[in-house]
């Protein structure tokens, strides 16, 4: 299952399990009571996964709240997710409470972590080597210990290039390679620039390094610049 994806379904079923929160009255006195309600609640959204969430494997650590907090007992505390929080990696969730002599409103921190394969790093790589089969072996890692995505499928890392410099035992993530560089900043390159019934052939002078897929700036002969995606071949081609 895509990271992302999984971790949009997290946040799905999170929701839902607030949704779903029994309306009768949860009570809580201490810390430790949050703690215990916090578990009661994870517990719940994780069991709302969509069954393709396999094979990862969905550990919830939850953590504690300051033990010098002192809290008014609650005969109801509810839980939410606060704006722009997700349940992926170290994250936090909010509980206020709804009934009792004193509102108040707390934050408890969470570790969401999902394991699931991917390639870890044999040896160290340097930014800029080409990634080969051999530098990297299969094992279970956590997605969520980091935000950039996991590179799962060999051909999406394998010929690719390092982007930074890698150490072993890393698991290999997205932002970690990038394709080669089909050609240096400053240049010749081949414009096919194609408008409305025609298409012409020209020369450039790239302004920027470019790897197949991207979107590059070139300067054309006579100073004009234009963007551009750079083709498997090295070539550009660019629309007016």
């Amino acid at each position: 299952m895509n990271p992302f994806r999984l971790m949009h379904a997290m946040t799905a079923a999170v929701l839902s399990a607030v949704l779903a929160w029994p309306a009768h009255a949860q009570q809580a006195s201490t810390p430790q009571d949050l703690v215990a309600l916090t578990q009661q609640w994870v517990d719940q959204a994780l069991a709302q996964l969509p069954a393709d969430a396999s094979p990862l494997r969905m550990q919830v650590q939850v953590g504690q709240l300051d033990a010098r907090l002192r809290l008014a007992p609650c005969n109801r505390v509810e839980p939410y997710l606060p704006p722009g929080a997700r349940l992926w990696g170290r994250t936090r969730l909010g509980l206020r409470c709804l009934e009792g002599e004193t509102r108040w409103n707390v934050f408890l921190p969470l570790t969401v972590q999902a394991f699931g394969p991917a390639w870890v790093l044999t040896g160290n790589v340097a930014t800029g080597a080409t990634l080969t089969e051999n530098d990297a072996m299969q094992s279970e890692v956590d997605w969520a210990a980091n935000p950039a995505a996991v590179v799962t499928n060999p051909q999406a890392w394998v010929g690719q290039v390092a982007a930074l410099p890698l150490s072993a035992g890393q698991a290999l993530r997205q932002n970690m390679v990038r394709a080669p560089y089909l050609f240096k900043a400053g240049a010749p390159v081949q414009i096919r620039v194609q408008g409305p019934g025609f298409a012409v052939t020209s020369s450039g002078q790239a302004m920027a390094a470019g790897a197949a897929g991207q979107n590059v700036r070139i300067r054309m002969a006579n100073g004009k610049v234009i963007s551009g995606i750079v083709n498997s071949d090295g070539t550009i081609e660019a629309a007016l």
